[in-house]
């Protein structure tokens, strides 16, 4: 079962990024409430990674377990780990090396430094995540325990962002990453935005996460956010394809909105 969209609507980038923050706080302090730890995918971009600027910047980010949240991502660019155009390195500027985090519960996706192609990397990326649901697994003492583990964790919230050609993670219109059905990870050769190579989960591991948020701004945004709201074909328009299994929530500012279908909108200035 998956969630159909739900959108949010903010006056501005600055407006958003402040409420996303909000947002994700909030919603970490809830599910460790729950569970005892939280799991989120992290994305790169401006919109990413200005929303974990704004958590680290809110005085309510005290109110979370920081070292008891796990953190991996839904995308990485396979160049050297100290590259600036890493997500992690851009995440860990932003955020991470300003909150007490548990550094074994941070999960970077290998660099060339570690593998000579995208493909080992997406393959000890997807082992990793293996091994985090096998942990989780034995874990479980609940009565709805499994018989098996899967071949993920649970991932609470992941955060997408959506590009002009409506890619999302490294999932590009038309390449064979976006019409994968069995991975749960890719490795990606032939990347029309560089750097060529890149890591990245795949449509059916987003799926799997409870809640995918799509964090969104700018007029540059709006035809692919439309597309994907309107249905389209995910080969065609991947933002049309992520769907949390609770929720589905579009946090975008007026820009990207502008050609949202009128029955999806829900304007707010704190997108509560």
């Amino acid at each position: 079962m998956s969630a159909d969209p739900r959108v949010s609507i903010h006056p501005d980038s600055t407006v958003l990024m402040a409420a996303i923050a909000a947002r994700l706080i909030t919603k970490l302090v809830d599910i460790q409430d729950r569970h005892g730890e939280a799991t989120v995918v992290l994305t790169g971009g401006t919109m990413g990674i200005g929303s974990l600027r704004a958590v680290a910047e809110s005085p309510a980010a005290k109110a979370v377990d920081w070292s008891k949240v796990n953190f991996w991502w839904g995308d990485e660019r396979f160049v050297p780990a100290d590259n600036a155009e890493r997500n992690a390195r851009q995440a860990h500027e932003a955020l991470l090396s300003r909150i007490p985090v548990d550094p074994a519960r941070v999960h970077v996706p290998g660099s060339t430094d570690d593998f000579g192609s995208p493909e080992e990397a997406a393959a000890d990326y997807a082992r990793r995540l293996a091994d985090a649901a096998a942990a989780e697994h034995a874990a479980d003492m609940s009565d709805d325990r499994p018989e098996h583990p899967g071949r993920l964790p649970r991932l609470d919230i992941v955060l997408l962002g959506v590009g002009p050609d409506a890619h999302v993670a490294s999932l590009f219109p038309e390449q064979a990453g976006i019409r994968e059905k069995e991975l749960t990870v890719v490795g990606v050769q032939n990347s029309p935005k560089p750097p060529p190579g890149r890591v990245s989960l795949t449509l059916p591991a987003i799926n799997t996460a409870l809640e995918v948020w799509m964090v969104v701004a700018g007029e540059d945004k709006a035809g692919a956010v439309g597309l994907a709201l309107a249905g389209a074909n995910p080969v065609q328009v991947p933002a049309a394809g992520p769907r949390g299994r609770r929720e589905t929530l579009w946090l975008i500012d007026e820009n990207a909105a502008s050609r949202v279908p009128e029955q999806l909108v829900r304007k707010g200035p704190s997108g509560a």
